[in-house]
């Protein structure tokens, strides 16, 4: 989807989406239509149930007086309620309308309403950011789609007074959705396709944009004594991977604001559940058991692309749990990289074994300021939030609150759950240190203590559990059903806000 900004001059082809406010308000653009169409707005108003709600849309088709293929009124709502998510909704709901209805352009018009928090050039950026999100699709194996059943829509005009302004605001928004799309792409892929060393070949490719990868293999990972990841993949015939991504965008020498900030992801890039079987209903789902990888890899490119004022390291254990006759058992004791030993009690719990030396190699390794890691750990999670929210654990209230923040400012909220003694006690083992499951109560909370466990003490570090919000089955105004990007946004924004100097 091309977006563009251009100075504000009536339309004379094409569709054009102009505002109406609660109450059928017209905005300005809305009105100049109105008179060129001798009333044609108003009374298809009065005419229909449309009252200028948030998201309400009503469409006139080849209004008598002017050339426009087709009129889109958006209802806007009350100005003083308008902030940015709900600017992009718009940019969205305008493509999602449209998209199949054989228009290949639309001019959004953008007025300055007064009582509006968030200026014209800022209204028209985060429009052309909300239609950029909602036109992803993933359509790479489709071969037999009738062209009516394709897309149509290929470019969105935004008329905005100072247009270059609004062009400068959109340039680091267009660069955290190519962050998005590219997590979207990855969790899309089956499994077939993308296995770890592929994953990690596509996240070499973000060495054009200046980000420092690389990838330790099995040999490696050994020497290192990664026992509980390399513990996982073992069952397959895919090597497993340490894929290892730096940007170097801050503060040199050996100071505080030099300390990068690490970002770790799980990369399980088909589950199985091992010897520890899942049922086949919904396998196939499993495929985007590596959504922590990808959140963490699309995340290196959002902050390259924009060339983000930090350092940051991004860490992602790459595996494939399989059944066979090499594959780890239940009751089998491995030794991490931190040399404390984990009986694998369930081989389905293997995140957490691969997070395990992930994180422990990140604080050898680089000595991050803080760490957080991503995961679709636990369906736990889902039972208690649904998909709604991602689970937050953190073991530093400050962090905690950071991600609450960010995740509220681009509407990808994270919840955060207790973490104590009480529940670490539950994954205490009679035959090694611990072991990778406790009972079935508080399973999303077990999860988080066992990674705890493998931060050093004095780290501030946070666990995001993503296993609901990974995958959509249903369409919102900026993100269409099947993998959503969550995360990268989220994580764009913890950084812009708190760690660029």
């Amino acid at each position: 989807m091309k977006i563009a900004f251009v100075a504000p001059a009536l339309p004379k082809a094409g569709a054009v989406a102009v505002g109406v406010m609660d109450g059928g308000k017209l905005a300005a653009s809305a009105a100049q239509l109105d008179r060129a169409t001798k009333g044609a707005l108003t009374r298809a108003i009065k005419g229909s149930r449309f009252k200028g709600r948030p998201r309400q849309m009503l469409e006139i088709l080849a209004p008598a007086g002017i050339g426009n293929s087709r009129v889109l009124l958006v209802g806007l709502g009350k100005p003083k309620d308008i902030k940015d998510l709900d600017v992009e909704a718009i940019g969205g709901s305008v493509v999602e309308r449209l998209s199949r209805s054989g228009e290949r352009g639309v001019t959004v018009m953008v007025d300055a309403i007064p009582g509006i928090a968030v200026p014209a050039p800022a209204y028209a950026a985060r429009c052309g950011l909300g239609a950029r999100l909602r036109a992803y699709r993933f359509d790479r194996y489709r071969t037999k789609e009738k062209p009516e059943d394709k897309p149509s829509l290929e470019k969105v005009t935004v008329m905005v007074a100072n247009p270059a302004a609004a062009r400068r605001a959109f340039a680091d928004m267009d660069q955290v959705a190519e962050g998005v799309f590219l997590t979207r792409n990855l969790v899309s892929e089956p499994a077939n396709i993308i296995y770890p060393k592929t994953l990690a070949a596509e996240a070499k490719k973000l060495t054009k944009l200046g980000v420092k990868v690389q990838v330790l293999g099995v040999a490696e990972m050994r020497r290192l004594g990664m026992g509980a990841l390399l513990g996982v993949g073992q069952g397959s015939a895919q090597e497993s991977q340490l894929l290892v991504m730096q940007w170097s965008g801050g503060a040199r020498g050996k100071g505080k604001a030099a300390q990068p900030l690490a970002f770790v992801g799980k990369g399980v890039t088909f589950d199985t559940g091992g010897i520890s079987i899942k049922p086949a209903g919904g396998m196939e789902d499993m495929k985007w058991d590596m959504g922590g990888s990808g959140v963490v890899i699309g995340l290196m490119r959002a902050l390259a692309g924009r060339k983000a004022k930090v350092n940051v390291v991004g860490v992602c254990g790459l595996v494939e749990n399989m059944p066979s006759s090499t594959a780890q058992r239940p009751g089998d004791i491995v030794t991490s990289m931190s040399g404390q030993t984990i009986e694998v009690i369930n081989t389905d719990a293997e995140g957490r074994l691969v997070l395990a030396d992930a994180l422990w190699y990140t604080q050898e390794k680089f000595k991050p300021r803080a760490i957080v890691d991503l995961a679709t750990l636990t369906g736990a999670i889902i039972v208690a939030l649904g998909h709604e929210y991602a689970g937050l654990f953190s073991n530093d209230d400050k962090l905690a609150d950071k991600l609450f923040a960010a995740g509220k400012t681009v509407g990808e909220g994270v919840w955060r759950l207790p973490m104590g003694e009480a529940y670490d006690k539950a994954i205490n083992s009679d035959a090694a240190d611990m072991k990778n499951v406790g009972n079935r109560a508080g399973g999303s909370i077990t999860a988080a203590q066992f990674l705890e466990r493998f931060v050093k003490k004095g780290t501030p570090w946070a666990h995001l559990d993503i296993a609901g919000v990974t995958w959509s089955s249903k369409d919102s105004p900026t993100v269409p059903k099947g993998g959503t990007g969550f995360g990268v946004r989220l994580l764009d924004r913890l950084v812009a806000d708190n760690f660029e100097r």
